[in-house]
């Protein structure tokens, strides 16, 4: 059916936004239509399950080698995030593909350097230097916005190594001066292999004398106060004096 389409777009046509999404993995599932962006000055009879875009770089955005014809993937990433519904789901687009190891940030901030007009330019910026730093998927972006950052909490390292008989596990968020570990799950139900794997890795953390401590999708979005409020604890009693401060009024986090 992508070939079809495209074939049927014309010579120039390409697979783009979810159609060349899914052919590159970023997402799982194929999307009910099927997504071909050709160039802007070409005039096309309507295709039955095909989403027709334009584009005036068309000799830019196409894929070297993939087959079917395909965006290239910094520029699927960015049109994703352009017809995303609300920027938090823009910002998990990026984290999802870099994440993935599908791309590097700063390919994609080179693609939205070459469009003139991009939605949340500033904000998909700053999130792809907090992605290069380390945060891996949109759970982790929010615990540094949301907790992190807005509480004036010290700032953690990222996807940390810590090497065992049973191999290299990667540990999301280490206070290292403080022995703190705090690990981010957005996964609403884990499978008996990752279940595990996080056993071992939290396990790990405390042979080493860290304290570890564990957060889902719910915690961080729906109550990143009561969050910060439970790490700062956590640090202070290793610790930590540095200042906090609350991120709104009725925030339950201690404040300076």
């Amino acid at each position: 059916m992508l070939w079809a389409a495209t074939l049927r777009a014309g010579p120039d046509a390409m697979l783009s936004h979810q159609s060349a999404a899914e052919l590159i993995g970023l997402i799982d599932e194929p999307a009910p239509l099927v997504h071909v962006t050709v160039a802007a000055q070409r005039r096309i009879s309507p295709i039955p399950g095909v989403v027709l875009h334009q584009s005036s770089r068309t000799d830019k955005i196409c894929h070297p080698t993939r087959l079917p014809p395909q965006t290239r993937i910094e520029e699927t990433v960015v049109d994703l995030t352009q017809t995303s519904v609300s920027l938090g789901e823009a910002l998990g687009v990026i984290a999802k593909a870099c994440g993935r190891r599908l791309t590097r940030p700063e390919r994609i901030v080179e693609s939205l350097a070459e469009r003139k007009k991009v939605r949340w330019r500033e904000e998909l910026l700053a999130t792809l230097g907090d992605v290069a730093a380390g945060a891996h998927s949109a759970l982790e972006l929010r615990y540094l916005r949301d907790v992190e950052r807005a509480h004036g909490l010290p700032r953690g390292g990222r996807q940390h190594a810590v090497t065992r008989s049973g191999g290299r596990l990667y540990e999301d968020v280490r206070y290292a001066e403080f022995g703190v570990v705090v690990e981010l799950d957005g996964r609403a139900a884990h499978p008996d292999e990752a279940r595990w794997r996080d056993m071992r890795r939290d396990n790990a953390s405390v042979m080493d004398g860290r304290r570890v401590l564990r957060y889902g999708w719910a915690d961080v979005t729906g109550q990143p106060c009561a969050v910060a409020n439970q790490v700062v604890t956590v640090l202070r009693a290793a610790g930590w004096r540095g200042v906090t401060r609350r991120c709104r009024p009725g925030c339950t986090a201690p404040g300076a």
